[in-house]
């Protein structure tokens, strides 16, 4: 059989984005409509802010809950007719919540999007929670966090969150079941009052209809949420504080979880798109070096990954592998080099390249879909953005030279600036790794107070 060549990469399209309008509401509500009309449907993103001012365990427990059970039903529907109306439109409605915000997903069909509007709007000044359905619901939500402070994966990402943030908010995400327990129905009802407001909140619908009828729908549905409410600001993220590696002793544990942070910027920042790049080259995809290194060169893990993760208070660069207890020094070490390698040796050429290309086309493919472009447009926004920052940040990527890139790779890929974790076996794993590097102790991240 002959072996046919691989053929070269075609020119990077040009990205092009759809026609946008926006309208601010007199209750505080920024409304952004997107005409997309690939398919009759229609994507809605409303995003509301949920920052807390401080570390709190109980409140990551109550927006936790709330997101749950906010649809649950109202004075006037239960949570079945909520799912039955949502049906008859081929629609759907999803709430999820993170450090920085609430955010409400859903769908429907264009014809069902009056009546997909007016259930939300039932929903954000009518929920109910009804004590039946929070007790259910709760007990759900305890059996996830069980099951998932079981895992090290979870364990190893909690104990890296702990390390970096210290007492900011950011540092303990999920609740611990003892503390999910201790919310009640009137507890969400006094959250929902107190933190699901319009003010500073933005609606993003996507679909095929013209962008005057989204935005004139969403007013009229809309419009009479109640536009109070508290405006709470989430404080800065403390600088990175390298220092001794922190070992998470989990006994018996068959494999090592190793987790490194580093400095990161803004999308807003002049070094984002070199730093993008740079990642990519480092461990941010498939063909990157590490990924090379640790994986298919000497197989210590499957899947080695990096990425630039963004909050509303601050950017961090993230990286993490799983690797077998025995190896678990000599993927550390690797790691290591490779960060090194980067932050003082230009990339070549033809890596520069195929990053770039893999950064532009997932570019294009992320916004290809109704819904790709929704929670774009919805996560743009809740930093000040808009969907032109898009064709910004192309350009930025088009553009970075390798001098640029190696500059950003020296700033914020330098090894003696990461903050280190590995979850594993200490007795099996610590005298290597304390080879390498200083090491410290701390417990398992496991909250149940």
């Amino acid at each position: 059989m002959s072996v046919r060549a691989v053929p070269s990469l075609g020119p990077t399209r040009k990205l092009t984005l759809p026609k946008t309008a926006e309208r601010a509401l007199s209750n505080g509500l920024s409304v952004i409509a997107i005409r997309r009309a690939s398919v009759p449907l229609v994507e809605l993103r409303l995003r509301i802010p949920m920052p807390s001012t401080k570390l709190s365990r109980p409140y990551v427990a109550r927006t936790s809950l709330l997101s749950q059970t906010m649809l649950s039903g109202t004075s006037q529907m239960s949570t079945v007719d909520i799912a039955a109306e949502l049906q008859t439109v081929g629609g759907a409605l999803n709430v999820g919540c993170d450090p920085d915000r609430l955010l409400v997903s859903g769908n429907s069909l264009v014809s069902g999007f009056d009546r997909i509007l007016g259930i939300l709007s039932d929903v954000l000044t009518d929920a109910a929670y009804p004590p039946d359905e929070v007790s259910t619901e709760r007990e759900r939500l305890v059996d996830r966090i069980q099951v998932a402070q079981s895992q090290p994966s979870f364990l190893a990402r909690a104990a890296l969150l702990r390390r970096i943030y210290r007492e900011h908010p950011y540092a303990i995400q999920s609740p611990g079941p003892t503390q999910v327990r201790s919310v009640t129905p009137r507890t969400l009802r006094s959250l929902h009052e107190d933190r699901v407001h319009p003010a500073g909140a933005t609606l993003v619908i996507v679909g095929d209809l013209p962008t005057n009828r989204a935005l004139d729908a969403a007013e009229q549905a809309l419009s009479g949420w109640d536009g109070g409410g508290k405006r709470v600001r989430q404080p800065p993220v403390p600088p990175l504080a390298p220092g001794p590696l922190t070992l998470v002793d989990r006994p018996d544990s068959v494999q090592s979880s190793l987790r490194l942070a580093l400095p990161a910027v803004p999308r807003t920042h002049p070094d984002h798109a070199a730093l993008q790049l740079a990642n990519l080259i480092f461990g941010g995809y498939f063909s990157s070096r590490w990924v090379e290194n640790i994986r298919e060169d000497k197989g210590y893990t499957y899947g080695p990954h990096s990425s630039v993760e963004h909050s509303v208070a601050g950017s961090m660069l993230m990286t993490s592998a799983e690797v077998a207890t025995e190896v678990t020094a000599p993927a550390l070490v690797e790691t290591l080099y490779e960060l090194g390698r980067m932050a003082t040796l230009p990339p070549k050429e033809d890596e520069l390249e195929q990053a770039r290309q893999y950064a532009l086309g997932s570019l294009q493919l992320a916004i290809s879909t109704q819904a790709g472009l929704a929670s774009f447009a919805s996560t743009y926004a809740g930093f000040g953005l808009r969907l032109d920052y898009l064709t910004e940040h192309a350009a930025g990527l088009a553009k970075a030279t390798r001098e640029d890139v190696a500059a950003a790779a020296a700033r914020y890929l330098a090894p003696a600036g990461a903050v280190t974790v590995v979850l594993g076996d200490a007795a099996k794993v610590e005298p290597a790794i304390a080879a390498v590097l200083p090491v410290e102790r701390a417990p398992l991240p496991v909250d149940d107070e």
